[in-house]
């Protein structure tokens, strides 16, 4: 096979048109070629006017031999190198089988690779299945009634169900795991393009039922799930995991347990600390929600294009070093999405943004955030949680209470004072919201930074300063603020046994590098079984 990179077409191209420029690049004949398959495609709109999409593709010929040959000065056509991910062996089972505490990203794909060696993994979650997860969710978004258990934080699937399903990673995997991954969504029944476009997502309605076909998938290969069953302390002797108590009072005996709990377990990361883990304080971001009618989103990067439904919802991706010190940056973008309540305790506002597979909102939102870190508050392990609670608590109050947000206009957040009616620019987010200033919601200098990004993201975006997008708070669960230590073998330093993974533990950021995160820690634990470390 053949492959070859830098094909650049019109987006709006056809097949044929993808033929021919592959039978021009390898100077080849109809007749000769046998297959195309895409690797890789992104879409290149640095040029308005001449908007193209840029492929690298995988090439079957009859003869593939004298092409490469024809071609051997050209660094884009290549031998194509087809690398798959290698499942672990496993030498010798253990007495007991191994615990997976949390079912997202990382706790599935680490369950997931324990069942498929056969070890018969039992993962736990404190939440419920996601289908009812789901329906808690909607009904806390409908009609306030919040279930602390489960919810966008808890409950299977992880976080990222709630969050357009995005799986755009900067980490570099030499040994596939990120191809293992998305395979492995595309096998459940997400859309294949993941495997191959530059920016993929899933959609929240279609996580739902890849997400349950994981589980069926775990299960068929000898594993077993335990929901609403929240793990309130470690069994240990003498620095040695010997199992797990749940809430109820039942004991579950085992010697490794994967702890993928998610950012937002503080109960969890309380017991932890109890029990003696080694944990640290880490930065991680806050700020706010920003709603744009996605045509502006669109006009602005695609220009006399945007309505080109080939197209699709565009997105954007931005950064400001502030002169106060704090990069200003955007997050978790999703275009033609909603604004979406996120808490998981009462008495809390929380932000986090959603869209579905069409992204066909009306809006386009985003987290404009900046990073804070253990100096800006009290440097202990649980600082940042406390930091993060006394900000949703006022959140909370500010929304006039019943989990309403605080919103505020962007020419009035800049002009420096409160909203008290909205423009042309609806805010998405349910339960509903209260005009406020959102001046007072977070720390002055994050304010300040953000107040000054605002005006630099409208020179990138045009339109992004406008007076009437609106401002939702308060964004505070990026990423996890807290970190729970791990030697090089991945166990905890303070446990034997026990191993950290996955975001919550400070080790990744979003869907596909915290599955990444629970297949590096299950091949660890695999290891260990097979006394190789």
């Amino acid at each position: 096979m053949i492959q070859i990179s830098g094909i650049n077409l019109p987006f709006d191209h056809n097949d044929e048109d993808l033929r021919l420029a592959v039978l021009k690049a390898l100077n080849v004949i109809a007749g000769d070629l046998i297959s195309i398959s895409i690797k890789k495609t992104s879409l290149d709109a640095r040029k308005k006017t001449a908007i193209r999409r840029v492929y690298t593709l995988q090439i079957e010929l009859s003869d593939e031999k004298s092409v490469l040959s024809k071609h051997k000065n050209d660094h884009n056509i290549t031998e194509a190198k087809i690398k798959e991910y290698q499942i672990p062996a496993l030498i010798r089972k253990p007495d007991l089988r191994p615990i997976v505490i949390g079912t997202g990203p990382a706790g599935l794909f680490a369950g997931l690779i324990l069942a498929e060696v056969g070890l018969n993994p039992l993962l736990i979650d404190r939440g419920k299945p996601v289908r009812e997860r789901t329906k808690d969710t909607y009904n806390f978004w409908n009609n306030r009634e919040l279930n602390p258990e489960s919810n966008v934080q808890f409950g299977e699937g992880g976080a990222g169900t709630f969050s357009d399903g995005k799986l755009q990673t900067r980490v570099k995997d030499k040994l596939n795991r990120d191809k293992k991954v998305l395979q492995e969504l595309v096998m459940a029944g997400a859309p294949e393009e993941i495997l191959y476009k530059n920016k993929p997502h899933v959609g929240t309605a279609k996580l739902v039922k890849v997400v349950e076909n994981i589980r069926k998938r775990i299960i068929r290969l000898g594993g077993e799930y335990e929901f609403q069953s929240r793990v309130d302390d470690l069994l240990v002797n003498e620095n040695k995991l010997e199992g797990v108590k749940l809430q109820n009072g039942k004991e579950i005996f085992s010697n490794q347990a994967i702890l993928a709990i998610g950012h937002s377990a503080r109960d969890t990361f309380q017991m932890l600390q109890d029990r003696g883990v080694k944990l640290e304080a880490k930065p991680f971001s806050v700020g706010f929600r920003i709603e744009h009618p996605q045509e502006l989103i669109n006009l602005s990067q695609y220009g006399r294009h945007a309505k080109n439904p080939r197209l699709g919802a565009a997105d954007y991706q931005l950064a400001h070093h502030s002169s106060y010190g704090r990069t200003v940056y955007s997050f978790c973008m999703c275009p033609g999405g909603t604004v979406i309540a996120a808490s998981s305790e009462l008495g809390t506002v929380v932000t986090n943004g959603m869209s579905q597979y069409k992204r066909n909102e009306i809006n386009a939102n985003s987290a404009i955030v900046a990073e804070v870190v253990p100096a800006d508050f009290e440097n202990y392990p649980l600082g940042g949680i406390d930091f993060q609670r006394q900000w949703e608590e006022k959140a909370f109050i500010d929304g006039g209470g019943n989990f309403n947000a605080p919103c505020q206009l962007v020419g009035d957040f800049l002009g420096g004072k409160s909203s008290d009616a909205l423009g042309s620019v609806q805010p998405s987010y349910l339960p509903g919201i209260r005009l406020n200033d959102l001046r007072k919601s977070l720390p002055g200098s994050v304010v300040a930074a953000i107040q000054e990004a605002l005006p630099a993201f409208d020179k990138k975006i045009r339109g992004f300063s406008n007076p009437d997008a609106v401002l939702t708070g308060i964004e505070t669960r990026t990423s996890s603020p807290v970190r729970i230590l791990r030697g090089r073998d991945y166990q905890s330093i303070s446990i034997q046994g026990l191993y950290p993974a996955g975001e919550g533990s400070g080790y990744a950021g979003g869907i596909l590098s915290s599955a990444m995160d629970g297949i590096k820690v299950a091949e660890a634990l695999i290891k260990h079984i097979n006394g190789e470390d």
